[in-house]
């Protein structure tokens, strides 16, 4: 299983970073190469992201809050996508922990890759690095 963690430490308060967090409509905003959600609905949302060639790829996910206002999972659903070729599973979740006037969110994207490659899980986990980087200086400008 590839496991991919960043924090950051961002200037806002943790109820305005679970604002963004919660709320898919907010994801536009902040999370990297997404071009729009469709299809909110109390427990998921559908991802629009665009490819450099200007497709549109969609991502289904379903939304778990273990700990409302501290913790969030995103479960994205595999079957019938074109991701289920490459992934058995993937999950993102986010723990938000409060320090003074500021919050340290930390994202965490667990993923299980189809089948067996010497380098796949390396090179998913760098991916992924760069990625969630983007998401948290997305989500660090979008706060403030």
């Amino acid at each position: 299983m590839a496991v991919t963690r960043r924090s950051r430490t961002i200037a806002a308060a943790p109820e305005a970073v679970w604002e963004l967090i919660a709320d898919p409509h907010h994801l536009p905003r902040w999370w990297p190469g997404l071009a729009r959600v469709e299809a909110v609905l109390e427990g998921g949302f559908t991802q629009v992201m665009l490819t450099r060639h200007g497709r549109a790829v969609r991502a289904e996910f379903r939304i778990a809050a273990p700990d409302p206002g501290r913790e969030l999972r995103w479960s994205q659903v595999l079957a019938g996508s074109p991701y289920e070729s490459v992934l058995r599973s993937s999950e993102i979740a986010f723990r938000l922990e409060p320090a003074e006037d500021q919050t340290r969110v930390t994202i965490e994207h667990r993923q299980r890759l189809r089948g067996w490659s010497r380098t796949g899980g390396w090179l998913l986990r760098r991916a992924t690095r760069a990625r969630l980087d983007q998401a948290l200086g997305g989500l660090a400008d979008a706060a403030s």
